[in-house]
């Protein structure tokens, strides 16, 4: 039941695990999403301008060799470096991954996630040790030679030691990947990827392997299928579809045209993820339709010239290059097929009438049951016991998900103009990664199955968990919570 946490979460090691796999594709995916806008201009730039693009123009074409092996992996390194250490910790990302760059004979994305991060953890930890022993009026020229004394080190370590090493890691894991799609086995993913979405876990897979992997393929064959291995929108199309026409109630019913259109034309996976929560038996067709949409696409031998973020339709016509729109729609269409007949199946033969009934009613009295517990339950994490000044203190309202783009974009703006239409203008309500939450967030709003995390980034700051960024009965809660102060003012 979608509610406000305290801290009281079962000591559970599965869930544990599961957060921190998630607190890895987090960071993973706030080192990759502030930059996908330059791996989108680099896809377009190849897909209009290499020899076999719309457009073909060998000068135009000029800048893309230095964008996939200076431009991109340097950008990778010195967001992963800020994230670690601020400003600071960016340059020494972005310094210690050069020699990396330098010393491979391939782009070197795996190379920057790792060594950004890492050198900022270094220059952090000198700084921690010498902060304190600056005397007054020597900090930039102590600030400045350590920073530049650790950089030369790392760019001579990088350059004659920790590239080759991970140069061969790199190739090894590529051979891998190469093996399994030269066996016909690379529907198999879908495996790992469908049940993995669901738990939200889709970055870790998508931005922090599948990406990579893509870009360096891409910068030899100008497109790769990796792109769409855990991107494409047809598997979630197909269970929303139908779940609209098959559903067991009329509320899920009326909830899906909705999705459908944030899912497929926005983007925004996760939202359908709470469907399959919902009816857990539903991943198989999700399984069945990745798998078989990334077996149209080895049909047809097609792929993206960079990753589709988000993973809209609109994305992927964008991102496919001359002569593959066919094949990538049809694996689309197919994966959005084979999901669709699946789910159809699994509904039909679990739902009665008298299922529907139990499904409505149980719906109806979950949203009672948060309408009930209101303010004092919305209010424990605080201490609070829902009175109108606790009310009044709430200013900054965030949305948090995984990358903070997506699902917590939409339910901040969503939210946002509620408040705003009731009058609320005064609470400023946005959204972010999770561990990206502000210092000065009165209250964030978080997906029951990050919560641990969001509670783990932010200690002392009121958690509301929901099951839906739309239309969850706890938004309801809270909007009432927020405008009932408001309400009485007028009154008065």
């Amino acid at each position: 039941m979608s509610q406000s946490i305290d801290g009281g979460l079962p000591a559970d090691s599965g869930t544990s695990l599961r957060a921190r796999i998630q607190a890895f594709g987090g960071f993973l995916t706030a080192m990759v999403i502030p930059n996908v806008g330059a791996f989108i201009a680099w896809g377009l730039l190849t897909a209009l301008f290499i020899p076999t693009g719309w457009l073909p123009n060998e000068d135009l074409a000029e800048p893309i060799g230095p964008m996939i092996t200076y431009v991109l992996p340097l950008l990778l390194a010195f967001t992963g470096g800020k994230l670690v250490h601020g400003h600071r910790g960016g340059v020494a990302g972005a310094v210690g991954t050069i020699g990396l760059i330098v010393g491979a004979d391939i782009p070197m994305f795996l190379g920057a996630m790792i060594m950004g991060p890492l050198s900022a953890w270094l220059i952090k930890q000198v700084d921690r040790v010498l902060e304190p022993r600056i005397r007054s009026g020597f900090e930039m020229v102590v600030n400045n030679f350590t920073l530049g004394f650790l950089g030369l080190g790392l760019i001579v370590a990088t350059y004659r030691v920790i590239g080759p090493v991970i140069s061969a890691l790199n190739d090894q894991l590529l051979r891998a990947i190469n093996a399994l799609v030269d066996t016909g086995a690379l529907p198999l993913l879908s495996l790992l990827n469908e049940p993995a979405k669901v738990l939200f876990l889709n970055n870790v897979i998508d931005q922090g392997i599948y990406y990579p992997l893509g870009l360096q393929v891409a910068a030899d064959e100008g497109k790769s299928i990796f792109f769409m291995v855990a991107s494409n929108p047809g598997p979630g199309l197909g269970l929303l579809l139908a779940f609209w026409l098959f559903g067991h109630n009329r509320v899920i019913r009326d909830s899906a045209p909705g999705a459908i259109i944030i899912h497929f034309l926005g983007g925004i996976h996760e939202i359908y993820f709470p469907y399959v929560l919902m009816k857990p038996s539903t991943i198989i067709a999700m399984i069945a339709g990745g798998a078989s949409g990334i077996a149209t696409f080895m049909a047809f031998g097609v792929g993206l010239t960079a990753g589709p973020s988000p993973g809209s339709i609109f994305a992927y016509l964008a991102l496919t290059p001359p002569g593959d729109h066919v094949g990538v729609i049809a694996g689309v269409l197919v994966a959005a097929a084979v999901s669709f007949v699946i789910t159809a199946a699994i509904l039909k033969l679990s739902s009665n009438a008298d299922d529907d009934d139990a499904d409505l009613e149980e719906h109806a009295e979950r949203s009672r049951a948060m309408k009930a517990e209101g303010s004092a339950v919305l209010t424990g994490a605080m201490g609070g016991s829902g009175s109108d000044a606790a009310r009044g203190d709430v200013r900054r309202i965030v949305f948090a998900c995984d990358a903070g783009m997506g699902s917590s974009a939409m339910g901040a703006s969503a939210f946002g103009k509620r408040l705003r239409d009731a009058g609320r203008d005064d609470v400023r309500v946005t959204h972010a990664a999770i561990e990206s939450v502000p210092a000065d967030a009165d209250l964030v709003v978080v997906h029951q199955d990050l919560a641990r995390r969001a509670k783990a980034a932010r200690p002392n700051v009121e958690i509301v968990t929901i099951q839906s960024y739309l239309g969850d009965p706890a938004l309801d809660t809270l909007n009432d919570r927020l405008t009932e102060r408001t309400t009485s003012d007028a009154d008065q």
